[in-house]
């Protein structure tokens, strides 16, 4: 594939960057530049031109991941309140040595 050949890219990507685009010629921006900064914006926004989901992990991938090494959601979570609670401490504690 040629380089700037955008065939790969869906057509959500392509109306995106069209759009991203217009607001880029709105503010002043030349239309080559535009152009550039659009598809670099839509690049970073959607790891760049994949027509397919080809290298793109879906949620009940990564826990059917999680689960082959005995990890179940219940304890991701568990972990994830804990992370919580502890950072509810360390801000009540830091506000309490402000006092």
């Amino acid at each position: 594939m040629p380089r700037g050949d955008k065939s790969a890219y869906t057509d959500k990507q392509k109306r995106m960057a069209e759009h991203i685009e217009e607001g880029y010629e709105e503010r002043g921006v030349s239309e080559k530049e535009a152009e550039r900064r659009a598809w670099a914006t839509v690049n970073k926004e959607t790891g760049g031109g994949r027509a397919t989901k080809e290298g793109r992990r879906h949620a009940n991938e990564r826990l059917e991941e999680r689960a082959e090494k005995g990890e179940s959601r219940a304890e991701h979570e568990r972990r994830s309140e804990a992370a919580k609670k502890g950072w509810e401490t360390r801000r009540r504690r830091a506000a309490q040595s402000r006092s």
